[in-house]
C-alpha cells in the first residue's frame, strides 16, 4: 500500500451508522442504546482531531435519525465561536440511503473511487464487517457505537481523529497498521459468499428474524477469528477455552451442546447483563486455509453475532480462516509513534536558549 504524500489534498471518509446499537439485545439483556445525538458529537470531535492532524477534506455518508442534526448544531456553534483550530471541509456523499447495510457498502465504494486515504467507521461489528468487504487496502479506524462489539473498540473520537489523520497524511506509516484476520463463508460453490471479522455461529433458527443472536441454546457450532478474554458475546465462549489474540496465526472452532451432555460447561457473558451456561463438547484450532464444512441441514449462519444467511435443504456451506483481511489503524500505536517522533510537537516561537522577555 502506498500512503499519500503530505503535499497532496488529504481526504478521509467517515461512516456513522445511525441504526447501530439498536438491536434486540437491548430488550432481552442490559445492553445500552448508543444515542444518535452522541454519534453526531463523536463525528464533530473526530473532525477536530482530523483537522489538527492535517486532513483537508472529509467525505461522509449521509446520516439521518438525529446524527446529522446533532453534528450541524455543533458545527454552527463552532462557526459562532472563536476557535482557531484547523477544520477539514465536510462533504456529504451524493447517495440515497435506505437505512440498511447497503448504505455502508455503497458509501465505502464511493469513497474508494474518490481516493480517500483512510475511512473511519462508527458502528457495530456488523457495520465494520460490511465495510471490510469493500475497503480493500484502505486503512479503517474502527469506533464502536454498537450494542455488543468485539472488533470495534470504544475510544475517544478526538484521539481517533488525530491517529487517522497522521496515517492518512503519511506522517505515520504501515508500522501502525494491523492486518486483521477474516472468516470467509462459502455457500454453494462460492468460496467468498460473505465474511465475518470475529465469529461465525451455526444456529438452529430457520429465519434471520430480528438478526441478533442471543439464544445460546440455538447454537451448535462456533468459529472465531480471534477471542479476547475481556470480550462479551459469542467469542467469549472461545476466549474462556483458549484465548486467541488478534495477532495469532490461527482461529478456534467449538462444538456446543446442552450442558447436560457437555465435556465441560462455561459461565459466559453472552451480552451486557446476560450471563449464561454454555456446554462445550469439543474445541480445536483453525489454521489458515483449512476448510470446515457446515453439516447442519437447515438453520442460519450468524456473522459477528447477527443472523445473515438462511440455510435451505441441500445448501453447501463452509468456513475458512483468511489471514489477509482488512487493514485497521492501531490508534495506540500511532499515538505512541507520534510521541516518540514528536509528530504533534509545535515549534516554540522563542528559539531554544534565547532569553525570554521579563515584561
Amino acid at each position: 500500500m502506498i500512503l499519500p504524500s503530505v503535499a497532496r489534498t488529504v481526504t478521509v471518509g467517515v461512516i456513522a451508522n445511525p441504526v447501530s446499537g439498536r438491536d434486540i439485545r437491548r430488550l432481552v439483556s442490559g445492553a445500552s442504546v448508543f444515542d444518535n445525538a452522541e454519534k453526531g458529537n463523536m463525528v464533530y470531535r473526530l473532525l477536530v482531531g482530523l483537522g489538527a492532524a492535517g486532513v483537508d477534506r472529509v467525505l461522509m455518508m449521509p446520516a439521518e435519525n438525529g446524527v446529522s442534526e446533532s453534528l450541524r448544531r455543533r458545527l454552527r456553534g463552532r462557526a459562532g465561536g472563536s476557535q482557531a483550530q484547523c477544520f477539514p471541509a465536510l462533504e456529504p456523499l451524493d447517495m440515497v440511503t435506505e437505512l440498511t447495510a447497503r448504505d455502508t457498502a455503497v458509501a465505502v465504494e464511493l469513497m474508494a473511487e474518490r481516493g480517500v486515504a483512510a475511512i473511519v467507521v462508527l458502528g457495530g461489528d456488523g457495520t465494520h464487517r460490511v465495510a471490510a468487504r469493500q475497503c480493500g487496502d484502505i486503512p479503517v479506524c474502527a469506533l464502536s457505537t454498537g450494542t455488543n462489539n468485539a472488533f470495534a473498540r470504544i475510544r475517544e473520537a478526538t484521539v481517533a481523529g488525530l491517529a487517522t489523520g497522521l496515517v492518512a497524511s503519511g506522517r505515520v506509516g504501515e508500522e501502525a497498521l494491523r492486518r486483521e484476520k477474516l472468516l470467509l463463508v462459502g455457500l454453494n460453490g462460492d468460496p467468498r459468499h460473505d465474511c465475518a471479522l470475529v465469529d461465525v455461529a451455526v444456529s438452529a433458527a430457520r429465519w434471520t428474524g430480528a438478526r441478533a443472536l442471543w439464544r445460546i441454546a440455538d447454537v451448535s457450532e462456533l468459529f472465531v477469528a480471534f477471542a479476547e478474554p475481556g470480550a462479551v458475546g459469542l467469542s467469549a465462549v472461545a476466549a474462556l477455552v483458549d484465548a486467541v489474540p488478534r495477532s495469532a496465526g490461527h482461529g478456534l472452532y467449538a462444538r456446543l451442546v446442552d450442558p447436560a451432555q457437555a465435556a465441560f460447561t462455561l459461565t459466559v457473558p453472552l451480552a451486557p447483563g446476560l450471563v449464561v451456561p454454555v456446554g462445550v463438547a469439543e474445541t480445536r484450532r483453525i489454521r489458515p486455509g483449512e476448510v470446515f464444512a457446515i453439516t447442519h441441514g437447515t438453520g442460519c449462519l450468524a456473522l459477528d453475532g447477527e443472523r445473515e444467511i438462511e440455510l435451505r435443504p441441500g445448501d453447501r456451506a463452509e468456513v475458512r480462516l483468511e489471514p489477509n483481511g482488512p487493514l485497521t489503524i492501531d490508534v495506540e500505536a500511532v499515538m505512541a509513534l507520534a510521541a516518540n517522533q514528536g509528530l504533534l510537537r509545535v515549534p516554540s516561537a522563542t528559539p531554544a536558549g534565547s532569553p525570554r522577555s521579563a515584561g
